[in-house]
């Protein structure tokens, strides 16, 4: 039952208002999302909802369900991403973030590590001119301006192409998102990576404000009024390729163990925040301070703010990633502070 998985790519295609159609059959939204990213394993799902989605799909439970097709994870070089949420590959992520959290400033960063990879990168231009708009537009090799534009450029690529796309979420409410990936996948252009944003901030506020996704990007607001970018949330923060299945198992441990420890070091740092730390227990002060450690590895210096920072961007691969959480989640670094650790690249 491992190596299945929601048809995320058809769902999107067949419902494009998922939000109001889950909800029109008995389905909460938050569950279909689920199901999309991998948080809920296709198989422990219940029989009637998954009748439900094939129904809002008209398609069979073959067609709405994948067996045995591996999900690729992007491997970028920054920490939280890989660690936490990996882009799948191919797939379609959504960054849900309010401005000023730093979504464009990260969409800028993934753009400009993986033209680096070799991929492509097309921007659709968006109507609203919002704040650090001229950025991405500055990291995109191709700026195109209608969905036409879109097709034509990405379709030249070919298909041997990794291809990274972007858009903002009002051309999902209009449907030109779901229309411009089926005439994509209808000639073989499956490697096409798309990535959403929300400008206006109005994604927070709804349950599925895409439709399903492969990855979900959570940015959290705490984070960033404590200036710690990435500002990816956690906890909420998930993708399709940390099912079991498709993930390295060691990789799989430590995520989840990592994110364990990042959820109660939330909660405890409320308590902190109004007690005192000596409020803890013993037990509960060693893991306020390794949750401290991880929050404060997992901020990252990026190349695209190197001009605003005065520091030089870092790229960490997965497997040192693992092997400097590994070892704060195991209190080999408990000696070290938070200041030796933010905005670092590899663990010294």
């Amino acid at each position: 039952m491992e190596d299945l998985r929601l048809n995320v790519a058809l769902l999107r295609r067949r419902v494009p208002n998922l939000t109001s159609a889950a909800r029109s059959v008995g389905l909460r939204p938050a569950t279909v999302s689920n199901l999309s990213t991998g948080k809920i394993p296709v198989g422990r799902a219940e029989v009637r909802t998954l009748v439900a989605l094939a129904s809002l799909a008209e398609c069979s439970l073959d067609e709405l369900i994948i067996r045995g097709e591996k999900v690729e994870m992007i491997e970028t070089g920054i920490k939280a991403l890989d660690l936490l949420a990996p882009l799948t590959k191919g797939g379609t992520i959504g960054l849900v973030a309010r401005p000023g959290m730093g979504q464009l400033v990260i969409l800028s960063e993934v753009f400009y590590r993986l033209r680096q990879q070799g991929h492509a990168t097309v921007l659709w231009k968006p109507d609203d001119n919002q704040q650090g708009v001229n950025d991405i537009l500055d990291a995109a090799e191709t700026v195109v301006e209608s969905i036409k534009e879109a097709y034509e450029h990405i379709a030249q690529l070919g298909t041997q192409q990794q291809v990274l796309f972007a858009a903002d979420r009002s051309h999902v409410l209009t449907g030109e998102i779901q229309e411009l990936q089926e005439r994509l996948l209808n000639i073989g252009m499956d490697s096409v990576t798309t990535f959403l944003v929300d400008l206006k901030g109005e994604a927070v506020d709804e349950d599925l404000p895409y439709g399903p996704l492969e990855t979900l990007l959570q940015f959290d607001a705490d984070l960033a009024a404590r200036h710690m970018f990435p500002a990816i949330n956690p906890v909420y923060s998930t993708s399709s390729v940390l099912e079991g299945a498709h993930l390295d198992q060691t990789h799989l441990t430590i995520q989840k163990r990592s994110q364990k420890l990042l959820r109660r070091y939330r909660e405890l740092r409320s308590i902190v925040n109004v007690k005192g730390l000596d409020s803890l227990p013993a037990t509960e002060k060693q893991t306020y301070k390794r949750g401290e450690l991880l929050e404060a590895y997992l901020t990252q210096p990026f190349y695209v703010a190197e001009e605003f920072t005065g520091q030089k961007g870092e790229t960490v691969s997965l497997k040192e990633t693992l092997e400097d959480v590994r070892k704060i989640l195991d209190g080999a670094s408990d000696t070290k502070n938070v200041k030796e650790l933010s905005y670092v690249g590899k663990m010294k």
